[in-house]
């Protein structure tokens, strides 16, 4: 794991915004074998052969988990984003559902 993403992650401002980083940095490790992760535009991006494949984004009340590559999927209606990159806004408190977001990441990462 890519240290500079470790720090980002550990400098959080919030608890629940780092415990929800690390969860979905797991869960991107776990769905897409070999990624790579790295920061990009002072966020997390984790890449698949070269390509973007998600991004963690957090904002003043949320953490925004986007998938990339996502045209040709059936994405749930509390996804936002244009057709080719979705992104699901995950506020304290929430419990996302993990299993669902590691099987669209496989998805859309399969023809990275």
């Amino acid at each position: 794991m890519n240290q500079e993403v470790s720090s980002f992650i550990e400098n959080l401002n919030q608890q629940w915004k780092i415990e929800i980083c690390n969860q979905l940095r797991e869960l991107v490790h776990k769905s897409i074998p070999d990624v790579e992760e790295r920061i990009q535009y002072k966020k997390p991006h984790f890449l698949k052969n070269g390509k973007f494949a998600a991004v963690i984004s957090p904002s003043k009340d949320a953490m925004a988990f986007m998938i990339m590559n996502t045209t040709e999927l059936e994405v749930p209606k509390d996804f936002e984003g244009p057709a080719e990159q979705k992104w699901l806004k995950i506020h304290e408190g929430a419990s996302p559902d993990y299993d669902l977001l590691s099987r669209l990441l496989v998805q859309a990462s399969s023809t990275l």
